[in-house]
C-alpha cells in the first residue's frame, strides 16, 4: 500500500492517510478482505506517530471502509456499494461546487454557468 504524506499541507496527516486509503478502496486498489498494515508498522514506515495512524484507522472504521479485529488487524470491509456510490456522489458535488465558484470568480453569471454545463453535458 503506497501512501504519500505531505508535511507542509494544511490537511492533517491523519486525514491524508484516511483519504488515500479510502480512495484506494473506492478505486478497487484495496480489495475486500485485504489486511492493512498494523498501526505500528505503518507509523514506522511513514515515520509518524502511531496515534496518528490509529486516528486514521478509527475514522475509516467509523465510515465503514475498514473493520478492525483486535489481535488480528484491520481489514478492508465488505464492499458496501451504496456507501461507495454515495462517496463518489459527494466527490462529484464538490467538484461541481468548485467549478461554479471558479466561474463566478471570473465574472460568469448563473445563466452562463448553466449554459456551459449543458454544452459540456451534451458533448460527453
Amino acid at each position: 500500500m503506497k501512501l504519500i504524506i505531505n508535511h507542509s499541507s494544511m490537511q492533517p496527516i491523519y486525514e491524508q492517510i484516511s483519504g488515500q486509503i479510502k480512495n484506494q478502496i473506492m478505486h478497487g486498489e484495496l480489495e475486500e478482505g485485504k489486511i492493512l498494515p498494523s498501526v505500528r508498522a505503518l507509523a514506522k514506515e511513514l515515520r509518524i506517530s502511531a496515534l496518528t495512524v490509529k486516528k486514521s484507522y478509527d475514522a475509516l472504521e467509523q465510515e465503514g471502509f475498514i473493520n478492525t479485529v483486535h489481535g488480528k488487524g484491520s481489514f478492508v470491509s465488505s464492499a458496501n456499494q451504496e456507501q461507495l456510490l454515495e462517496e463518489k456522489r459527494r466527490e462529484v458535488e464538490a467538484e461541481l461546487e468548485s467549478a461554479i465558484r471558479k466561474g463566478r470568480s471570473c465574472g460568469m453569471n448563473n445563466q452562463e454557468i448553466t449554459d456551459l454545463f449543458y454544452i459540456i453535458l451534451e458533448e460527453s
